[in-house]
């Protein structure tokens, strides 16, 4: 008789030891869980800091660039704000753009524009929204100008309007050869005429 009470006080005690023991290793558990949260919540809010960080550290306030090429053409850009393409480092993202071309022989060619990209290798910019350009009397606004320093090459698009003393004209694109000084002017559909208003 004794032997069973003793053995019966035996397993109970047993049991209740291991209930305990499970009991706070699952709270020990619980507890690693949530640190193991805690942890990667705190990792996850450093990576992103530091990309932040990164991407903040791309942004250049009041950056400007020059170039020239061997026959003394001169290329000036300025920007209120540059963003270097974090897939293409070779390119900026710039806004509030103004830009200077100074061709050997020939006036001055400003350029302004909301938006641009420019590349840093070869000095090729896209301008884009409310583009303006100004040389000698003449005027063209449009909302996109892909300009290209090497090929010495303008092309104006999207909205084109040309002003000058004498004229004013709608077209759809404007190509200005800067080594040439010649202008085409034209439409993307054959159907479709350039707009010409005598302005005298």
């Amino acid at each position: 008789m004794k032997k069973k009470v003793f053995l019966g006080t035996t397993l109970t005690v047993f049991f209740f030891s291991l209930l305990i023991f499970l009991y706070f290793k699952s709270n020990e558990n619980k507890s690693l869980i949530e640190k193991k949260k805690k942890i990667e919540l705190v990792e996850k809010e450093t990576i992103e800091a530091t990309d932040e960080k990164i991407e903040s550290s791309n942004i250049m306030e009041d950056v400007s660039y020059s170039a020239n090429d061997n026959k003394g053409n001169e290329y000036f850009l300025k920007a209120g704000e540059g963003i270097i393409d974090q897939n293409d480092s070779n390119y900026i993202f710039l806004t509030t753009v103004k830009a200077i071309i100074k061709l050997k022989d020939y006036q001055l060619i400003e350029i302004s524009s909301d938006f641009g990209k420019y590349n840093i290798n070869n000095y090729d910019t896209i301008f884009s929204k409310n583009v303006i350009i100004s040389y000698l009397n003449n005027e063209i606004t449009g909302e996109y100008l892909d300009f290209s320093l090497d090929k010495k090459l303008m092309i104006i698009s999207r909205n084109v309007i040309f002003k000058n003393d004498k004229n004013s004209l709608q077209s759809d694109v404007i190509e200005v050869d800067l080594k040439t000084r010649d202008i085409k002017i034209f439409m993307y559909e054959e159907s479709k005429k350039v707009n010409i208003k005598s302005l005298n």
